[in-house]
């Protein structure tokens, strides 16, 4: 039989595929061994249901941030309990696009998401420009979901119903028989994870301002994006060329015109181009450098850093301020939780202190506005964020709202 060669569109289905094949490969494993767990007569041992234990602890959490933060969780937030293939779909929607990427990006994502690699071939094809902007945020969420416990997303908790089914059943199984011994403490770390899910959504709930914010700037960077990506594709062979020689780039055959084109917008993306060489704590608070023979290759290159600097500082200051706050709160009200510490020792294999410094984006920016403010400091980081540069001092900040 005749092979088919496969186009330079379906090669890049391909790597994306396998890029994500440990993910797939995990999640695989996970729900084969959950079903033979299933049918293991010896393992007969049960676990409250998702729902039942969030149902119970829900009123609790809005308790608790009502009494740190001083703030109510909005009574319209409801919680929702998501299989596998829902996750994925959210992880979608949770990719700002721009108006007309929309239905693109969704069947994007339904297609990695049901590995067919001829539906990913066809986007591609139909829509370069939009499948080298979107295909990372959907490449990068999807990897994610085995570690997802749960999201938020307009006025919605969502929980991760194959994490919280399956795990404890594995982490029990895996301690063998007889599987009564430790069930107490896996239980007790079944409860600690939907206590910190439950809390950390249930806070995000409380920053509407923030996630606007977030949302207004990266739709604006995505647009900047597709941008950049249409000029580069639309370059022509000689200066492509040239550029590729000028910057030292590793070559790419001629016979992938395709594969060159992206390879050149992931160097020149802003967030490689610019960020890649700043220190964490200096992202977006600098303007990128463009030389003058880059520039005279591109014109309209300098132009679109210029513009996506701005709404990148917006998007990574609602992001710090949003996860700084969750990551405060969240250390504060469950420090003494045992249920907490059996998960983060059970489920996480680590501690308090390891959680939290792992947990530090934005954290000691919201502990010093708290310090200062006490519960004032969440509405007043929720009404009014800081910038880039007042998230590295914060007495900028302090001296900032002070004044009005």
């Amino acid at each position: 039989m005749k092979q088919i060669k496969m186009t330079e569109y379906d090669e890049f289905a391909e790597a994306l595929i396998d890029q994500l094949s440990v993910e797939i490969n995990e999640e695989k494993e996970n729900s084969d061994l959950a079903s033979k767990i299933d049918e293991d007569a010896s393992f007969n041992v049960t676990f409250d249901s998702l729902e039942n234990e969030s149902s119970k602890i829900f009123p609790w959490v809005k308790q608790e941030i009502n009494g740190f933060t001083g703030l109510k969780v909005p009574q319209t937030t409801q919680i929702k309990f998501l299989e596998l293939s829902e996750i994925k779909k959210l992880k979608g929607k949770r990719i700002f696009t721009t108006q007309n990427a929309r239905e693109f990006v969704d069947s994007l994502v339904e297609a990695i998401s049901k590995e067919d690699k001829g539906k990913i071939s066809s986007l591609m094809k139909q829509d370069t420009i939009k499948f080298l902007v979107y295909s990372t945020y959907a490449k990068n969420y999807i990897s994610k979901i085995s570690v997802t416990f749960g999201d938020y997303l307009n006025d919605t908790v969502y929980l991760n119903k194959l994490f919280f089914s399956i795990l404890p059943k594995i982490k029990l199984y895996n301690q063998g028989f007889p599987f009564e011994s430790g069930y107490e403490v896996i239980k007790s770390s079944y409860y600690g994870a939907i206590k910190m899910t439950l809390l950390e959504e249930s806070i995000h709930a409380i920053q509407q301002n923030l996630h606007n914010s977030n949302r207004e700037a990266v739709v604006k960077v995505n647009e900047i994006y597709e941008e950049l990506a249409k000029v580069i594709l639309e370059l022509d062979d000689s200066t492509l060329s040239k550029i590729f020689d000028y910057m030292n780039l590793e070559s790419v055959p001629d016979e992938f015109p395709i594969a060159k084109r992206a390879n050149l917008f992931f160097v020149l993306n802003p967030e490689n181009f610019i960020l890649g060489t700043l220190p964490s704590d200096q992202m977006a608070t600098k303007e990128g450098q463009i030389d003058t023979k880059l520039s005279e290759m591109i014109p309209q290159l300098s132009d679109i850093y210029g513009r996506w600097l701005k709404p990148r500082q917006q998007q990574y200051s609602a992001m710090t301020v949003i996860q700084g706050m969750a990551n405060f709160a969240i250390k504060n009200i469950l420090k003494d939780d045992v249920d907490f510490k059996n998960y983060l020792s059970v489920f996480k294999g680590t501690d308090l202190g390891s959680f939290q410094a792992q947990k530090n984006l934005g954290t000691n920016f919201a502990e010093s506005v708290y310090t200062k403010l006490g519960k004032k400091a969440f509405k007043t980081l929720i009404d009014d964020p800081p910038d880039t540069l007042e998230l590295k001092d914060s007495q900028l900040y302090f001296n900032r709202i002070q004044q009005q």
